[in-house]
């Protein structure tokens, strides 16, 4: 430990991101990315934006992604919050939202920032545990809380959380704020960001990593009751009043204005996703409903650890969390066709 450390950093557990292998031509299909480009007119748009202007601040405001988001969803730009990344607009919802006398509930198999940001922010925490389908049930966080918080559809299990029990969660809990994390919505599930208006408690984030295929650009979103909205800007002014550059707030806004390109490359994940289900499940793995971009998977008879390392020496890489109730099983990001096939194909010998 350094001597020159504040106090509280050596006790910090921080965040592990999935490898980015250094090597070409290997199969990477451990974290989530999007095996298409962006929309072409957001490449576009960025481009535009690299000239003399850089000499110049961005718009702290990002008033042209807001408006891009709130025509999108059909919501107000004051609620709607941007960021550098939706991990930057979680931390700023944990620091802004998250810090009262009662424990924040999440599941025990979840996005693995969460208990990173409570160490940092100094939360109490409640891990709630998933039933032996690995579903949530509501009826568990029906208690005293301050905040609730879960990935949906969930990560890494993929598992999708139907609005009415979403909303049958945030009727049990009016009192805190409720954030539904939903960095994979758009591969299968129905964004809770139409119960925005009915409860002001409801905080939806997302991010454009995924289904926007612009994990390189960093750019989340959060949409709310502008309360809500309020504190987040607060945090983020205190914090860092310009996250997102020329390039971020042009890029992402048009992301969103070409809805023919992001439903076409959805559609497209979705389907893949089905063709390695099926093949998964020829091969005896079990895999977890997913309504996400990836899939959860384990085999009776076969080591996931073991799988894992023989998919590696043969060029596939995928996601293995050591976590005790998921050891067992593998998180496999949806890839291109000819993705899929060489992993399946891999499989199919190990």
């Amino acid at each position: 430990m350094s001597k020159f450390w504040s106090p509280f950093v050596k006790d910090l557990v921080p965040y592990v991101p999935g490898e980015q292998p250094k090597l070409s031509k290997l199969v990477k299909l451990n974290t989530n990315e999007n095996p298409y480009g962006p929309s072409p007119k957001a490449i576009a748009a960025m481009q535009a934006e690299v000239n003399d202007n850089l000499r110049l601040y961005p718009d702290p405001n990002s008033d042209r992604l807001k408006q891009a988001v709130a025509d999108y969803y059909g919501v107000q730009t004051n609620q709607v919050f941007v960021g550098n990344g939706s991990d930057e607009v979680l931390a700023h919802a944990f620091h802004g939202l998250f810090k009262h006398d009662a424990p924040l509930l999440f599941p025990d198999i979840s996005y693995s920032f969460y208990p990173v940001y409570c160490g940092l922010y100094g939360i109490e925490q409640q891990q709630v545990p998933l039933d032996e389908q690995f579903q949530i049930r509501v009826e568990d966080y029906a208690r005293p809380n301050g905040g609730i918080i879960f990935p949906n559809p969930n990560a890494p299990t993929g598992c999708l959380l139907p609005l009415e029990a979403i909303e049958r969660l945030l009727q049990n809990s009016p009192d805190s704020v409720v954030l539904v994390d939903e960095a994979y919505i758009d591969f299968g599930g129905q964004t809770a960001i139409a119960l925005v208006d009915k409860y002001p408690n409801l905080l939806v984030t997302q991010t454009l990593s995924k289904s926007r295929s612009l994990a390189g650009l960093r750019v989340g979103i959060a949409v709310g009751h502008p309360d809500l909205i309020e504190a987040l800007e607060r945090i983020k002014n205190s914090f860092n009043s310009y996250p997102l550059d020329r390039m971020a707030i042009a890029g992402a806004a048009a992301a969103f204005e070409d809805r023919a390109y992001f439903e076409k490359t959805c559609q497209q994940v979705i389907d893949s996703r089905e063709v390695v289900v099926a093949g998964l499940q020829g091969l005896g793995f079990e895999v977890l409903p997913s309504a996400a971009n990836f899939v959860f998977a384990r085999h009776p008879d076969k080591d996931a650890a073991t799988l894992a390392a023989g998919l590696r020496e043969q060029g596939v890489i995928v996601r293995h969390f050591k976590q005790q109730r998921i050891a067992q099983f593998l998180r496999i990001s949806i890839g291109t066709p000819e993705q899929n096939q060489a992993l399946l194909d891999v499989l199919r010998g190990l």
